[in-house]
């Protein structure tokens, strides 16, 4: 996730592993920014057990990308092309660092500079496979609707959204933005869905 005030200062880094595929065990250092939140490691390993660990063919889109963990994990386990989204330059340094650093992500991963509903806007639609969101958790409910909308038009038939929120998203809310939850998991204060478009969803 981003952090919400790019103006802030910068903390001593922390880092972030790659669960599995081809970087599996690197540590990338990241930023300590305030209402920077990386995602755990047992919710990324959780979300790629669900989606599976073999991503080849997909196309991503890590829309609030923040330290990369998403994105990157994403990469690392096959999917091409990776959209990493992050307003922040200080994060958008630290991301090209680790393009650089990691052997061959330059030719999968796109770094886009500026503000996530504005970059996913201008996306083609309905081709991406897997969205992923983790927008800042102070942004309102609204940051959160628009985001899900975005990526309603993002993703392809019987493709994949993947949002954080500081609470949990019930059907009624969902349904009503056009998703189905797939599938749930809270880690801490931390509330994660695998979401499907509502028309698209398994029975």
């Amino acid at each position: 996730m981003t952090a919400p005030n790019p103006a802030r200062r910068s903390g001593p880094p922390g880092e972030v592993r790659i669960i599995g595929g081809r970087w599996r065990r690197s540590r990338l250092p990241v930023l300590a920014l305030p209402g920077l939140r990386p995602t755990p490691d047992r919710v990324r390993e959780t979300l790629f057990n669900w989606l599976g660990q073999d991503l080849h063919g997909w196309r991503c889109v890590d829309a609030f990308a923040g330290s990369g963990a998403l994105g990157l994990e994403a990469a690392s386990r096959g999917a091409a092309p990776v959209v990493l989204i992050e307003r922040d330059a200080a994060l958008l340094r630290t991301l090209r660092q680790h393009v650089q650093r990691l052997q061959g992500a330059a030719d999968v991963v796109q770094l886009r500079a500026g503000d996530a509903l504005a970059q996913m806007a201008a996306l083609p639609a309905a081709v991406w496979d897997l969205v992923m969101l983790d927008p800042p958790f102070d942004g309102g409910a609204a940051l959160f609707e628009a985001a899900l909308a975005q990526a309603r038009r993002l993703v392809r038939p019987r493709g994949w959204t993947y949002l954080e929120a500081p609470q949990p998203w019930d059907d009624v809310a969902l349904a009503a933005l056009g998703w189905q939850a797939h599938r749930r998991l809270q880690a801490g204060q931390v509330h994660a869905h695998l979401l499907r478009a509502a028309d698209n969803a398994a029975p």
